[in-house]
């Protein structure tokens, strides 16, 4: 950190919470020059109601709270970061209220009983979810990682003062995306045109990234742009915004999860069976990807 930071601020949560599961997804996601993790935190860059600044977030275990710090610039937006970062690292979920919805489930209550803290690590901005979510289709997460780093390589700006060491540029916005020169960045060229076309929708209005009108109209808009089907919104969904019942039925670490048993379970399936989990679908596809994981 620089002498360019502001007073902390205390995010408070309720426990369970554990900074592994945190730790463990945006680290193997962090974008070079964007993000960085370590064993004792999270900073990025951000751009947020015409402002670019950054933030870092600490645990602080014995105090049931997150440390937030941040930019002098930050200070202009600081109702909208501070919750910003609360729905990324899910501090406003009931976690004890959620595991007593899965208790009576034959199957997925004793992966919830085993870690009721687990919860819905989500993006800080849509749009760049977004993005990562269309770059992500079909290929691996590793993969994906290395293609939206050229992203930023080639068109992020750089933030312009001090930060977090290793953490000097900003994700491209929706506009400088939409017209650069993606050849040579790594993705087949279908795929570069539903990307460019998901950013030019973004830049111009046209296309709303928002919970305003309910989950479903959001994702009936995505699913309305060519390239983007019912996984990709879902995942959006979820991702960018931590809706609790979004759920990406044929997202494979579902399909899978060992819970399942060797021949896994089809999408059919799982969307019928994912209706008694409802309002809470997404948290079921949390403790789903950690059993796959190996968790």
């Amino acid at each position: 950190m620089t002498d360019a930071a502001a007073p902390p601020i205390r995010l408070p949560f309720q426990p369970p919470w554990h900074w592994r599961q945190f730790h463990e997804h945006h680290a193997l996601r962090a974008l070079p020059g964007v993000e960085r993790v370590d064993a004792a935190g999270y900073c990025r860059s951000f751009r947020l109601d015409g402002v670019c600044g950054w933030f870092a977030v600490q645990p602080l275990a014995a105090d049931q709270a997150l440390l937030l710090r941040h930019s002098r610039s930050a200070e202009a937006c600081l109702p909208a970061l501070v919750a910003r970062v609360r729905r990324m690292f899910d501090l406003d979920a009931e976690p004890l209220r959620i595991a007593a919805h899965f208790a009576a489930d034959p199957q997925l209550g004793p992966l919830v009983a085993r870690d009721p803290g687990l919860r819905l690590p989500t993006a800080f901005d849509p749009f760049e979810q977004g993005v990562r979510a269309i770059v992500g289709q079909q290929v691996t997460v590793k993969a994906a990682v290395t293609i939206a780093g050229r992203l930023v390589a080639r068109l992020g700006a750089p933030l312009g003062e001090p930060s977090c060491s290793g953490v000097e540029r900003l994700f491209p916005t929706a506009a400088v995306l939409a017209e650069a020169n993606l050849d040579g960045i790594g993705m087949p060229g279908k795929r570069v045109q539903t990307l460019q076309h998901f950013a030019a929708q973004v830049a111009s209005g046209a296309l709303r990234l928002d919970l305003q009108d309910g989950c479903a109209a959001l994702i009936e808009r995505l699913c309305a742009l060519p390239g983007i089907g019912p996984w990709t919104a879902e995942y959006i969904a979820l991702r960018a915004f931590g809706e609790a019942d979004a759920f990406p039925a044929s997202d494979l670490g579902l399909l899978k999860a060992p819970l399942w048993g060797p021949g896994g379970i089809s999408a059919r399936q799982l969307k019928a069976r994912a209706e008694a989990w409802r309002p809470w679908r997404a948290y079921a596809a949390a403790h789903l990807w950690h059993n796959y994981a190996g968790g």
